[in-house]
Parts: structure tokens; C-alpha cells; sequence
């Protein structure tokens, strides 16, 4: 047998899990969806807050991290009746934006930005701004819970002012699913698991004992593939320590089933 054929690949994705599953059984593999990324929860009191900070004071950088957290602040603007101020406002103010989907949702909008993660990560967009002659002003970041903290720290070592905008945050996985799939991968039930995000990732470890992290590091050594839909998530597995990580050229849904498909052809799985 050759590829996914007859592999049984958990899905630790919430948002297009079902796409991703009906993309594994057309390559003759078998989904289990495990959904631990965590119920995105849009704060709309904060939402409000930050659009009319953004509206009512001057920002020399908007730095834009995700396309869920634009998309829920042009949803919040229109609610507020003043998403074309939104949209202007964006259109005239410097942009960095980091992710495939933000880039996307600011070309719907005939906006360009003037600095890109050009591998993705934060980190590489962090950097180009350290080279960049807008430190010491005022820049607007929309971020969330999960590395808020971070980013404000990193923006204010380059002398940056900071507001920090945060309109959505996840709440925890359920518990009982997250136990599962800890489970199958410690017990190596599963061939692979694919994960769409870090925050994924971090909710598969945080709530594991020591000893317990080094058994599904163990499982992920030994017959389980961790496979991450690009650079970002698969970075954050080896942070924890996982070695053997596969992600696509490209960081599609599409291409990372077809990419793996031939990556088990081309390797022998013990």
C-alpha cells in the first residue's frame, strides 16, 4: 500500500476540519477529527474600543497579525456603521502585516502594505521593523492572547509607543477531546496528526504532566507523524521538542494532504 492509503490521520483543527477530513479520505486515508484549537470568542465591548482608537487617534504603523482579527474588526466597524473610515484609515497609514490570509483580505481592499513576513512568522516581521526607520512612533497592533505580551515587549525594545488591540481571544479545548487525542498519541493509535495552528500545539502540551509531554514527544519519534500546515505551526512543535515535523512548500490545506500523501510514499513508516 502505498501513501495515506488505509493511515489513520487525527485532525486537531476546529475551522475546516471538515474539509480536511473529506481531503484525507479522498487519498484513501481515515480521518479523526480532534478539534482542540479552542471556541474563538470575538470580544465586542474591546472590538468597539479599538476601532474608535483607531478612528479618533494618530498611529504612525498598523500592524495587522491575522486575517480572523481583521476580518473581526471590519465586522465591528460595520456593526458601528463606519467601515469605510476603517478602510480609509488603513489605506493611509503604513501597514506590516504578517500571514497569507491578511495579505488577502487587505488585496480584496486595494491595500498594500509596506512591510511583509516574508517566512510568515512574527518574528521575521519583527526584525524588518528593527531595520526600519519607524521606531520611536506610535504603532497599532492587532493581536490576541496568545502572544500579546511578546509583541508589545519586542515593539518596545525597538522604542516603540504601543496599543495593543485584541478582538478576539480562544477559549479552552474541551477537555474530554484534548484527553483523547493526548491518548491516541501517546498510544500511537494514530499514523499522523495535522495541526493547523500553534495554538493547537500549545493546548496539546500545556495541560500534560512532564512526563506525560515526553511520552507524546516519544509517540511523535516513533510512528506518529506531526504534520503542521506551515512554518509557523511547525515551529512551534519543535519548541516542544518534536524533531521530525512535516509541512508543505506552501501553506495550503490542499497541498499539505497531497504533500504527505507523498511523503509516505517516499518513506517507510516503522
Amino acid at each position: 500500500m502505498k501513501g495515506l492509503c488505509n493511515k489513520k490521520i487525527g485532525i486537531a483543527a476546529t475551522r475546516r476540519a471538515e474539509q480536511i477530513a473529506t481531503l484525507v479520505q479522498k487519498n484513501n486515508a481515515i480521518p479523526a477529527i480532534f478539534s482542540i484549537q479552542g471556541e474563538q470568542i470575538l470580544d465586542e465591548a474591546i472590538c468597539v474600543e479599538n476601532i474608535s482608537a483607531l478612528l479618533s487617534e494618530s498611529f504612525d504603523l498598523i500592524i495587522l497579525t491575522t486575517g480572523i482579527g481583521v476580518e473581526s474588526l471590519e465586522r465591528v466597524a460595520q456593526n458601528q456603521n463606519c467601515d469605510a473610515d476603517f478602510i480609509q484609515k488603513l489605506g493611509r497609514t503604513t501597514l506590516a502585516v504578517r500571514g497569507s490570509k491578511t495579505l488577502h483580505w487587505l488585496k480584496k481592499h486595494a491595500i498594500s502594505p509596506t512591510f511583509i513576513s516574508q517566512d510568515g512568522t512574527m518574528e521575521d516581521l519583527i526584525s524588518t521593523l528593527a531595520h526600519a526607520d519607524e521606531q520611536g512612533k506610535r504603532v497599532y497592533i492587532q493581536a490576541y492572547n496568545q502572544d500579546d505580551a511578546w509583541l508589545q515587549a519586542a515593539l518596545e525594545h525597538l522604542g516603540y509607543s504601543v496599543y495593543l488591540a485584541k478582538p478576539y481571544y480562544y477559549r479552552q479545548p474541551e477537555a474530554e477531546i484534548l484527553t483523547a487525542l493526548q491518548a491516541a498519541i501517546i498510544d500511537q493509535s494514530l499514523d499522523a496528526v495535522i495541526f493547523t495552528s500553534k495554538k493547537q500545539v500549545q493546548n496539546l502540551f500545556q495541560s500534560l504532566s512532564n512526563e506525560e509531554q515526553k511520552q507524546v514527544v516519544a509517540a511523535f519519534h516513533k510512528s506518529v507523524l506531526a504534520a503542521a500546515v506551515g512554518k509557523v505551526t511547525a515551529q512551534e512543535l519543535k519548541n516542544y521538542h518534536i524533531q521530525n515535523v512535516f509541512y508543505p512548500t506552501k501553506p495550503k490545506m490542499g497541498r499539505m494532504v497531497v504533500e504527505m500523501n507523498r511523503y509516505y510514499e517516499q518513506h517507510v513508516v516503522s
